[in-house]
């Protein structure tokens, strides 16, 4: 999505979600800085998090997630998108 984003993910033991977000934000806001692409801020303060609480809702919550593009308009079709493709579409 061209002004956010959504992750699926599974924490691990060595961060927690806060750490996480901080890491990724700060990495990738410096390394498009380097570039010259943008000056300054790329990400706007804080997140918003979704505990996941049953497996049964992993399929329709990655469908929501991988459909947002063509909710968006962005694509006709989901295959279109390059960052469609998720294990919990199948499974």
């Amino acid at each position: 999505m061209p002004d956010h984003i959504h992750w699926l993910l599974e924490l691990g033991q060595i961060k927690d979600l806060c750490a996480l977000i901080m890491s990724v934000k700060s990495y990738s806001a410096r390394a498009l800085n380097k570039t010259g692409l943008i000056s300054g801020p790329l990400w706007q303060p804080g997140f918003y998090d979704h505990a996941v609480r049953h497996a049964e809702d992993l399929m329709a919550i990655s469908r929501y997630i991988v459909g947002n593009p063509l909710r968006a308009g962005l694509v006709s079709e989901i295959g279109q998108y390059p960052h469609w493709d998720a294990v919990w579409i199948t499974g």
